[in-house]
Order: C-alpha cells, then structure tokens, then sequence
C-alpha cells in the first residue's frame, strides 16, 4: 500500500533561486589553475588558497560557503543516519522550503542488527546517490553532498537518549559497520567521492542530559581500545575525512578544542580532511564549558586543534581573534588546507564534466529518480527483513499459519502509523504495521485493530481473535516537543530515560490474559527490561522505527515469508538495578558484555530464527601465530532445521595469558551468511594477531603479547559451543 511521492511534486518551490544556485556549481573556470585536474590535489589547493582573502578564508569555515568572484560554491552538510533527512519532524529541508521524499531505511540501531556490512555498503550508497541527486538537480538543488554519518558512538548505556543512533555497544562490529556505510557513501573511487562521510560525533558523547557540559572521564587504554576505535576504522580503513566533534569533554577538556582531534586523529590516524563543530558548540565553549571567556579566544583555540568547519555564528569572533594577534593567516591556512581537501574530492574544484559523479541528477531525461525505483524499495524491504530479531518463540508460535487463522487482534498505539525519528527524512511512502498486517494476511483474514489506550476494550477484541499481536515500544521523539519527554522509558537527544522498565508491559499482560496465543512486537530504538514478557508471552520480535517499509518486514517475519536472523548488538539488561550511573565511562566498573558480571535478559548479539544451526567445529589454519602474522579460523555450522535462513556466525576471543585486565570476551569476526536446509557451510574469518594488542600508556604502543588466545565460535556471545586455542609466539610492539 504505497503512495509515492513524486519529485515534481516539492521541486517547483523556490525554482528561480534552484536554478540559479545549479548554475554557479556548474560553470567551469578553466583561467584558474585550482580547476586544473592533471595539478596534484595539493597545488590546486595551494593555488586557491593564494586567490582568496583573509575574510573569504574565514568564509570558507562557513557550511555551503560561496565565491561567487571565483565562481566557488561549496557543499552544504546533510544529515542521513539511514536515509537521506530532507523533512521528517526536524523539519531538516531547506530554510522555508517544502520537504523531499526520499528513501528511508530503520534507524541505525536496526542497521545494526542485521550484523552485514555488504548491505549496510549498499543502503549507503543509495543514500549518496541521492544525495547528488538533490544537491545537482536544477529543479531541487538542496542538500548537499557531505553527509552527515554514520554515527560511530558506542551504545555503551541503554539509558542513553539517543540509543537508537548507534550500530551498538561493541567496538568492532560498530567498526566494522561504520567503514561499510563510509565506503558505501564514498564509493570506490579514491580520488572522487560520490559524498563525503561525516562521522559523528567524536567520541564518548554518550549520555544527554548535562551533554554539553559533562566530561566523559576514562584513561588512554579505554580511549584507544574502546571509544574510539570505530571512528580509528573509519578513517583507516572506511576512507572517511570529516568528523564532528561532540559537545562534551573528555577528561575535562571540551572535544571542540581537545588536543587528541590533530594529536591522534590527523597525525596518526591520517584525517586530513574536514573536523566540524557540533551545532552551536563554539558558544557552549564559553556558556556551558566556561572554559575561554568569549568566541573569539574560544574560535582561535578551536582553530589551532583542528576544527576548519563551524556549525555555529562565529564571523566575527573569529575576524577578532585575527585582528587582535590570538591567531595567525597561516594557522587559517593549515586548517583550511583540510577542508579544501574534501570539497576537492567532491569534484567542486573540478571544471564541468571532470567529476564522474557530475551528472548525477542533472540529466535526468524522464529517468525514474533514486526513491521510485523498485529497487530501492526493494533494498528497503530487504533490510527492513534483515533488521528483525526474534527474542523468543516457544512452541514454534511463529511464523503464523494463514490457512488456520481467520481472526487476528492487532493492537497497540500508533500500529496505523510509521513513526520517525529527529533524524528522519520524510517517507516516499510508508506501509504500517496494520497495512502490512492486512495485506500479508489476505481478504480471508478479518483483523481486528485498537490503540490499547482502553484496555478493555483491547483485550475483548484480543479474546475473540485466533491470535493476538500486541504492539508496544517508545515513541522515537516521545510525541512532544524538544527537551520534553513525559514516559519515564522514553528518551531521545537531549533527554536520557529515566528507566528501561517498559510501562506498556502492562498492555501485554492484559492482552495475554484474554489470548493466551499472543505475540509481543516490540517496536523501540532502546533495549527494555521487558522481563515478565519473556517468561510469559509465547513470541517476542523486536525491530526498530523508522522504515518506509515497515509493515511489510514485519509481516514478512510474523507469516514466515522471511526468516528472521537479526541479532542484538546491545546487551539487554533484566532492569534498572544492573546499571551503573551513567556518566560512568569506565568499563571495568562492569559495563557492556565486555566486562559485565551481570546475568542480562538478553544477551550481546542474541537472536533467533525459525530453523536451528549445529555448530560442529572450529579451527585455525595454524596454530602458532607470528605477532604480525595472522590466521584463518574456519567455522563448521549445519542448518538442522527444516526452513532455508540466515544465520550470523560470530568469533570471539579470549586472553588465557595477558599481564594486564582483558575484557571477558571479545568479538574478532563475524559474518551473516545464508545457509539451506540440511546444508553444512565453512565459514572463513580471519584473526590478525594486531587486533589482540592492548594499549601500553607507558610505552606509548600498541603491545601484541606472547600469550595462548581462545577462540570461540557460536550465534551469540552466551552460546558459542565451538572454540579452539592458538599459541602468540612472541610480544612485539606497534608504534602509531
């Protein structure tokens, strides 16, 4: 049940100004060497540098800033965590412009959950298309081509507001995800990028509530083996140059000015890119930090770190800060030298027809654009499917049988609705929970709906259908206004939950009182404490908000048309008293399934399907490993069920010698793979001996030790039946 929104719907807004903005990108100025493509990147940038003056150079920091004497106009910044954001409630389009439909994939924790980078490579690069799309378009021209993701934060608390943004907890699979989505964004091209990833928020801004003035406070070791590790893989291995520095301090100095962003992230780990203030952090650098006492010192310092991009008023701060002596042309030019870099890869120095990705939205000669193609919505769906975890299905009550059923009681609030997030753009389309409910079911089917808001009224309906679903979950921006949040399980930016105890749970068990054959749909961007619900109702699925296609991977899963193998990448726990107080950033303390002692609900990477997979072995191609060299472990699994599904085959390691404190297991590898019924699949993954070094503060290193690793294997980190050893030969050390 599609409606889909046609461009020449919002593109005829503001076309006299489009059409002007298009053609000042599109004009070549061949007379200026820095439009020279055989020039190296570096004497193009150098020779721009030297034709802009000092207040033009200041310009330059601004987002979308404009030459017009040299004919320069440069990207804005886009926000797209799962799809392109140009609408939704932040209302995220152009100043006093109607929003874009464009396509709208789960929030990021569902893209977590499908634990499959290809995938993840692919929605990204849809994202990126479309991004062109609009930026280039003469009809459209908005957006712009640096893209605001992925969030690379690591849900380290499920009290966090914005949970919903992160791929997860661990550092390696949110690694991983991050480089996919990065390259996917990018494209394969090292020299032209189809859009630039923008990693947020760096690093460890994890908690709202008092985020723009909280320190984040933990030592080198955390920092360099948990926090900031998948903004590390981003760069070195995803390709992304810009990042966002985040609100809070670490270690009570502000990120905006901290010096670890040209210390670590330039020096070492190569980011000679774009490094842009978080909206509005310049002022909160004298207003919450108190740490300069005004813009113009706090702009100078700000420059001097790192930062070449504000997303904040600060012109004339920093046209101070150069009059008065706090800062030098040439510090400009240091910074700036970055910044170009980016808008250089994005072809705006290039004359018209020398970027690849120049077309892109510009001829469109009757072509179908990016969000109407079948494929894209298919990529959605596909996703959607993919993002799905089933928490429990006693008694094979899932998939549903549409042959032996001819009443469903489908009830909860917003169940007609596809619910969007702060970063959301505005739906193409969208399929509810009840549209996809109805549709899969068929007219033979009659289905039954309430909101809940009367309980009685629900469970009646319940009592009298053959199955029962029972919808339940936060609303992604709390249905209020910003800054407000009445359910205490709520939470989103700038307001952290209260608890992870779900009060709707109540609605389960009026509704499972009347139906004793009722399935539980968790649909929230948090894990919840929903305790009571798993040791009574028959069948949970939890999935995200968010995708346009919504109610048809959901009832893809609940019909059994897809067989759900989404996996948690966050530890559940069974409620608020298994928390630590959540500006505790130091894991040791008992966080994460890393270091946690707890019994959770549910556990790190855990889900279910509607077959069952045998794990028969586990083996290194060696069994001494050089502590440069690496090995291939090779995973046996056997789909013994009756059903074709995926399954995520995840490694784990742990240290049987280490002189220091190690987590209590780690994920090293993974891979989700699709495996027959009665089929038997190898699984290669490969282990480096590099990724078990632990960070030496005193030698300033990275230390690979000489020390027996455990290897175990399984479809979540509390079953992993399989496990092999593998002796380190000896200790080396790694210098950034």
């Amino acid at each position: 049940m599609r409606s889909v929104l046609r461009g020449c719907v919002f593109g005829v807004v503001g076309i006299g100004l489009a059409a002007a903005g298009f053609a000042g990108r599109a004009v070549a100025q061949a007379d200026y060497p820095f439009r020279d493509t055989s020039l190296s990147d570096d004497a193009r940038i150098d020779d721009l540098l030297k034709r802009v003056t000092l207040d033009e150079k200041v310009l330059l920091m601004s987002d979308h800033p404009k030459i017009p004497r040299l004919g320069i106009v440069f990207s804005g910044q886009v926000e797209g965590l799962h799809g392109l954001a140009l609408g939704g409630p932040a209302n995220w389009a152009a100043r006093g412009r109607q929003p874009a439909g464009t396509t709208t994939f789960p929030q990021e924790k569902g893209l977590g959950a499908t634990w499959d980078p290809e995938l993840l490579k692919k929605v990204a690069a849809l994202e990126g298309e479309e991004a062109r799309y609009f930026y280039q378009n003469p009809v459209w021209d908005r957006g712009g081509v640096v893209v605001r993701a992925p969030n690379a934060d690591l849900s380290r608390d499920p009290r966090w507001g914005r949970t919903e943004e992160s791929y997860g907890e661990d550092p390696y699979l949110v690694g991983t995800l991050t480089v996919a989505f990065a390259q996917g964004l990018q494209g394969p091209d090292p020299k032209h990028w189809q859009a630039a990833s923008l990693m947020k928020h760096f690093m460890a801004n994890e908690n709202e509530n008092g985020r723009t003035h909280t320190s984040s406070d933990f030592d080198e070791r955390l920092f360099r083996e948990y926090y900031s590790v998948p903004f590390r893989m981003g760069f070195e291995q995803g390709g992304s140059r810009a990042v966002m520095a985040s609100y809070n301090a670490w270690n009570g100095t502000p990120m905006t000015v901290n010096p670890v962003l040209k210390n670590v992230m330039v020096k070492e780990w190569g980011n000679d890119g774009l490094i842009c203030t978080d909206g509005g952090a310049l002022t909160l650098l004298t207003t919450a930090h108190k740490a300069f006492p005004d813009k113009e010192h706090g702009s100078a310092a700000a420059v001097k770190a790192g930062i070449n991009h504000f997303l904040d008023t600060y012109i004339p701060d920093l046209t101070k800060a150069l009059k008065d002596g706090l800062l030098t042309e040439a510090d400009m030019d240091a910074s700036l030298r970055n910044l170009l870099r980016v808008y250089l890869r994005l072809g705006e120095f290039d004359p018209a027809g020398a970027d690849p990705y120049g077309k892109v939205g510009r001829e469109t000669g009757g072509e179908v654009p990016p969000w109407e193609r079948e494929s894209s919505m298919s990529l959605v769906r596909q996703t959607t499917d993919e993002s799905i975890v089933l928490l429990k299905n006693e008694n094979n009550t899932l998939p549903l049988d549409r042959k032996n059923l001819k009443t469903i009681a489908l009830i909860g609030p917003w169940i007609d609705t596809v619910l969007q997030d702060w970063y959301s753009g505005t739906f193409p389309y969208a399929v509810s929970i009840l549209d996809g409910v109805r549709e899969k079911a068929s007219s033979n089917v009659l289905v039954l709906f309430a909101d809940g808001s009367d309980e009685n009224e629900a469970a009646a309906l319940a009592k009298r259908a053959d199955v029962a679903i029972v919808v339940v979950g936060n609303h992604p921006v709390c249905n209020a206004g910003w800054d407000q949040c009445a359910t205490p399980s709520n939470g989103k930016e700038d307001v952290d939950r209260k608890t992870i105890v779900l009060e709707q749970e109540e609605l389960v068990k009026k509704i499972f009182a009347a139906n004793p054959k009722t399935v539980e749909v968790l649909r929230s961007s948090f894990p919840y404490s929903i305790v009571w619900s798993q040791g009574n109702v028959p069948a949970i699925v939890h999935m995200v908000h968010n995708s346009q296609e919504e109610g048809h991977g959901l009832a893809d899963v609940l019909f059994g048309d897809y067989s759900p193998a989404g996996r948690l990448t966050q530890t559940w726990p069974t409620g608020d008293a298994q928390l630590k107080p959540i500006l505790d950033y130091n894991l040791l303390d008992g966080e994460t399934y890393l270091y946690s002692k707890e019994k959770p609900l549910y556990a790190f990477g855990y889900g279910l399907s509607y077959t069952t997979f045998e794990y028969r072995s586990v083996g290194a191609s060696a069994a001494r490993m050089e502590p440069d060299g690496s090995v291939k472990v090779h995973i046996k699994v056997k789909n013994t069920g009756k059903r074709p599904s995926d399954e995520v085959v995840q490694m784990y390691v742990q240290h049987l010698g280490s002189a220091v404190t190690r987590p209590q297991l780690e994920l090293k590898g993974f891979r989700r793979v699709r495996i027959e019924s009665g089929a038997e699949k190898d699984v290669a993954l490969q282990l480096n001996a590099r990724d078990l070094a632990y960070w030496d503060t005193a030698a300033h290193a990275w230390r690979v030790e000489k020390e027996k690793v455990r290897i175990l294997a399984g479809g979540s980190s509390d079953k992993l039946p399989v496990q092999t050893t593998v002796d380190v030969i000896d200790a080396k050390e790694f210098r950034p």
